[in-house]
């Protein structure tokens, strides 16, 4: 890099370190609020886990994950290794405190208090990307969600999830298995009850995505540097100067952190601890699967969705908590191929791909987003666990709020980092 475009960088308002879907959406958010906006990653943009995800956009996502009666769950988590959600036995001392924290968010005075939360976070989703995306619209598929199951009988779950979309104006279909079949006849037989979501969506191509919200924000001025954020250098409760891995000096006004998992190392430097935990999720891509869902389509009883996309299909789930450096199971990968194929009996394996990737999840399921305790100048916005395309959009004004650029569109307080 030459020293005239390393100056022009230090020159910038606001650093943006990390270029997945939160850092894309917020540094463009903010350089179109007039902000001078450097993003900053160590790879290029989007290459974490906004390109492995499932591709969901669920402005109806208002269910948090830890429910009242977790803790009977927990015994299971440890017997099947290969099952929807598993515990690392290696790894539990270190997992322990984290999943402690998950379960006590399943008090039912506070689940009420998430939903609400989880709503107001996730609600704009879809037409917020289609005002920002403009005449690339088209990455976004506006076709509905649906959940089936074998099972006639209603998991423990299911009615308190119900209460919390009726109570949070959330639109579903019921559906008898006839109805099921119309909507999607490449499907097994067997189904006998579905919900259909018909506000959500799915984007055809994660990695797009994130590489078009980069490309809409280098138009509007912004600039995006390959390095790696190394240390801050604080003075007076802010931070002064960021540190990088290539030797450059950084010195902005104010510093966004969208940096995923990285979070939680960065925070604690800043005076939080934050807890923040790798639920790792696997994906097999299918190039030329044969047969597409009608839908994107998640299968309840085994805790795993598909997602027609636009360069096949990607099967995508399951939970594993563990630590982020952990040795990769292709097992829980390959057995996801084999329940999809058990779902659609065309479906083509051939040329499939696996990957593994690190959710960023708080135990109460809310992302974090706030200033950090010693640094006023830093503004935290990570920890979105499963739903990190969903809560780009309306985090991105979350943070303009706490950089004192605009209004919060929504009560800030929930997400909060001093909330735990």
């Amino acid at each position: 890099m030459s020293e005239s475009t390393a100056a022009s960088e230090v020159g910038r308002d606001v650093v943006v370190v990390g270029a997945g879907i939160i850092g894309a959406m917020t540094a463009l958010h903010l350089q179109r609020l007039g902000r001078q906006v450097l993003l900053v990653d160590r790879d290029e943009p989007g290459r974490g886990c906004s390109y492995g995800n499932g591709g969901a956009i669920s402005p109806d996502l208002c269910v948090p994950i830890s429910l009242p009666g977790m803790l009977k769950r927990v015994p299971g988590w440890f017997r099947d290794p290969l099952g929807p959600l598993v515990v690392r036995w290696q790894t539990l001392p270190a997992s322990l405190p984290w999943l402690i924290r998950w379960v006590r968010a399943g008090r039912m005075d506070r689940v009420l208090q998430l939903a609400e939360a989880l709503r107001a976070l996730h609600g704009p989703s879809l037409a917020r990307y289609e005002r920002l995306l403009a005449a690339d619209a088209s990455l976004i598929e506006r076709t509905g969600q649906l959940y089936v199951w074998r099972s006639n009988a209603a998991g423990p779950t299911e009615a308190l999830a119900r209460e919390l979309r009726e109570r949070n104006g959330v639109e579903t279909r019921a559906l008898d298995a006839a109805a099921i079949r119309a909507m999607d006849p490449a499907l097994a037989p067997g189904f006998t009850r579905g919900l259909f979501f018909p506000d959500n969506g799915h984007t055809v191509n994660p990695l797009r995505l994130v590489e078009t919200l980069v490309k809409h924000f280098v138009a509007a001025g912004g600039s995006v540097r390959r390095d790696k954020l190394q240390a801050f250098e604080r003075a007076d409760g802010r931070v002064r100067r960021l540190v990088m891995e290539s030797g450059a000096h950084l010195d902005p006004a104010s510093v966004v952190l969208a940096a995923g998992m990285d979070g939680k190392a960065l925070a604690r430097h800043l005076g939080d601890r934050v807890p923040l935990q790798a639920e790792r999720g696997y994906h097999v891509m299918l190039p030329n699967p044969g047969v597409r869902p009608a839908v994107k389509i998640s299968n309840r009883d085994h805790m795993f969705g598909m997602t027609p996309m636009e360069h096949g299909v990607r099967i995508s789930g399951t939970v594993e908590i563990t630590t982020p450096d952990a040795p990769v199971n292709e097992q829980r990968a390959w057995g996801l191929l084999e329940l999809a194929q058990r779902m659609y009996p065309q479906l083509n394996g051939e040329g499939a791909t696996i990957w593994m990737g690190c959710r960023p999840s708080t135990p109460d399921s809310l992302p974090i987003i706030g200033v950090a305790r010693q640094a006023a100048n830093v503004v935290y916005a990570f920890g979105h666990g499963h739903s990190g395309l969903t809560g780009a959009p309306m985090t991105a004004e979350l943070v303009a709020h706490w950089l004192g650029l605009a209004v919060a569109p929504v009560d800030a307080a929930p997400y909060r980092p001093d909330r735990f």
